[in-house]
């Protein structure tokens, strides 16, 4: 039996292996040699050394796609994991103990959750057709409607450049907060009772239970969401070209670096350029896995 567990473990990951080197590493492999050429994709690619990289902090635009990223970094993930975390303690603990002394949700915690988890499943288009909607410069958009009832001048939500990334980034915490609700609902229902009936004996109020008991034993879920929403706020690509005004305007003021990539193949043929660009974000997203790992490293505890 020994000797045959090799071959079979060889042979169940060798198909793998291979398809992610041919199909992921081989692809970054090219990239990075791609972003050393001068190349419109027809005639034969010339060899530029570091220019493009050079070329990149000097592009206004892609300077302001890293703010941007730099901004929905901080954002993204401190705004929808604080709700999806508060709603989450609601759902599952929120509700106190019950006549049976066992710790329960709020009333209808079942249907909150499916509510919550609804816009999860919104292709990105349909909610970009919602939110334009939602968003519209004048008082039959939906939040001008309510602001013109009490006298308030129209908000130009996606036409302000101070407003526009704003605007967007509330858009992808209101889709992705029910996905974390779930997440950290899966993680609240593996925590024994007991631990949560135990400190409701011993005094421990809401906000008690929710810092000094469900966070740190959340700690690890937590740590999984943060690196997920991360990542996704080093693409935002979809949202931004469904959602801005002249993609990822007014005024570069919603850019984000996978459009600025779009833009260079797509509208001026210039891949080598376009390269450079996806090898600095390739650098940035895995730097940003590293380092949060690295500083949210903390001792488990065990229940």
């Amino acid at each position: 039996m020994r000797q045959g567990r090799y071959p079979f473990i060889i042979g169940f990951l060798a198909i793998p292996v291979v398809l992610y080197a041919v199909f992921v590493i081989g692809p970054y492999v090219q990239a990075f040699q791609i972003a050393l050429t001068k190349w419109n994709g027809y005639k034969a690619p010339e060899y530029v050394g570091l220019k493009n990289f050079r070329d990149l902090f000097e592009d206004e635009a892609f300077t302001s796609a890293l703010w941007h990223h730099l901004w929905i970094l901080i954002t993204l993930p401190l705004a929808t994991l604080v709700i999806a975390l508060f709603f989450s303690f609601l759902l599952n603990v929120g509700g106190g103990a019950g006549k049976s002394g066992t710790m329960r949700g709020v009333r209808f915690s079942g249907f909150y959750k499916v509510i919550f988890f609804l816009p999860q499943v919104l292709a990105v288009a349909i909610l970009g057709v919602l939110f334009q909607a939602v968003y519209r410069p004048n008082e039959s958009g939906m939040l001008n409607g309510l602001l013109a009832k009490v006298g308030v001048a129209p908000v130009q939500f996606l036409n302000d450049p101070k407003l526009a990334l704003w605007s967007i980034i509330g858009v992808v915490v209101w889709q992705g907060v029910g996905f974390y609700v779930v997440l950290f609902s899966a993680g609240m229902s593996s925590i024994p009772k007991d631990v949560f009936e135990a400190a409701a004996i011993d005094g421990a109020g809401r906000f008690t239970l929710f810092f000094r008991v469900t966070l740190p034993l959340l700690w690890d879920t937590l740590q999984v969401g943060w690196i997920y929403l991360g990542i996704a706020a080093f693409d935002m690509f979809a949202i931004v070209q469904v959602l801005s005004v002249d993609q990822g305007g007014p005024d570069n003021s919603t850019t984000v670096v996978a459009l600025e990539i779009y833009r260079q193949v797509f509208r001026y043929s210039e891949l080598g350029y376009a390269s450079a660009m996806g090898v600095v974000l390739f650098f940035m997203t895995l730097t940003f896995a590293a380092l949060t790992l690295r500083v949210t490293r903390r001792e488990r505890i065990e229940f």
